[in-house]
């Protein structure tokens, strides 16, 4: 008997292209995973308009300096569609760690680095791919990880590297992860889900 597809929450705060990825992936019968609500903490931004056209329930829940606050109501939203794992896609605030806590070993972000390498606190977006420029580094990449109260430090599931190339900027650099980001993100997310990867056992490994 086919198990139940696991239910997943988006969060994003701007474009949603790796919403799409992901709403692009669960429409395949055989993927252990579908969308079940989309929240923003902005209203207007494009990836609401893509939960709404793919059918998928989308909320704001505006951020107010509290992040406690924006937990628990996000906690809210969540809970009301029965949401089993948490998936952050370009979401620009750092959860409260009560919030992190609740949903421990079940919330995912896609980061555009191989961390450990350019992460933390403020380094996201361009300012992630201009750090790398800088740096002079020949490759870069992205990361899937779970999320713990230690920004851009939890477990990682998988990443997938690219070439920096001598005449790249920052939006060029940008575009070629992105299609890796599009590409490892739902597989990422299949493997957590089917029990392929998971949270303890690679925290484990870690100590």
């Amino acid at each position: 008997m086919k198990r139940p597809r696991a239910r997943l929450a988006v969060l994003v705060s701007g474009k949603g292209t790796n919403l799409q990825a992901i709403l692009d992936a669960s429409r395949d019968p055989d993927y252990p995973a579908e969308v079940v609500v989309v929240v923003s903490d902005r209203p207007g931004v494009y990836g609401l308009e893509r939960a709404r056209q793919a059918g998928v329930p989308a909320y704001v829940v505006p951020w107010r300096r509290d992040p406690k606050e924006f937990g628990v109501r996000l906690a809210e939203v969540l809970e009301r569609h029965r949401a089993q794992w948490v998936c952050l896609a370009g979401f620009l605030r750092i959860l409260d760690p009560e919030f992190v806590e609740r949903y421990r070993g079940r919330i995912l972000n896609i980061h555009p680095s191989l961390l450990p390498a350019f992460g933390g606190k403020g380094m996201y977006g361009e300012r992630v791919h201009q750090a790398v420029l800088q740096a002079g580094v020949r490759e870069s990449g992205c990361t899937v990880h779970f999320v713990t109260a230690e920004v851009d430090a939890g477990p990682v599931v998988a990443q997938a590297r690219v070439p920096v190339l001598p005449e790249d900027t920052a939006e060029t650099l940008a575009a070629r992860v992105a299609e890796q980001e599009h590409r490892l993100y739902p597989e990422a997310i299949r493997r957590v889900v089917t029990g392929e990867v998971r949270f303890e056992e690679l925290a484990q490994s870690r100590r």
